[in-house]
């Protein structure tokens, strides 16, 4: 079984209303898409890994930003329909979203042209309100954003 591990980064904002780090995922198959496929900052490890460092790892390297994690509270495991499992954590910081900087991959497009080209692996990254995040991130995702509600005081 396939399993990735990523971060649920919140903050509360001015106005006190919480605010969740969603990334939208690069590249040309999504480039014209918005609500549904928005993540965490999220990807797979080996047996034998440490979810939370892999989860600070994939952070690091999707949005170009270092992350302190005090007291991260680990959520109730999803599955995806692929199968993977995906463990998250909960931890408040308020890294900057606007400075990202992710690792890349090649695909070749457009597809059957033989040309290979290079896209970000996360294309930005954006603070919501609970409500929008809701609408943003991938629906497999959403007992992630249900679960953080459930451990906050609101």
């Amino acid at each position: 079984m396939k399993r990735s591990a990523g971060l649920l980064v919140y903050k509360w904002d001015d106005n006190q209303q919480l605010r969740v780090l969603l990334v939208h995922p690069g590249g040309p198959f999504y480039a014209r898409k918005d609500a549904g496929v928005w993540s965490i900052p999220k990807g797979e490890y080996a047996e034998g890994e440490d979810p939370l460092a892999v989860a600070i790892r994939e952070f690091e390297e999707e949005t170009g930003n270092t992350i302190t994690v005090d007291a991260p509270v680990a959520l109730q495991p999803i599955k995806l329909a692929s199968g993977k499992q995906v463990i998250a954590f909960a931890t408040k910081a308020n890294p900057d979203p606007c400075f990202v900087q992710s690792n890349t991959f090649e695909l070749e497009w457009p597809p059957r042209s033989g040309k290979r080209q290079t896209f970000p692996e996360v294309d930005r990254a954006e603070w919501f309100v609970m409500a929008e995040a809701m609408i943003k991130i991938h629906p497999a995702q959403l007992p992630l954003l249900t679960g953080l509600q459930a451990i906050l005081p609101m």
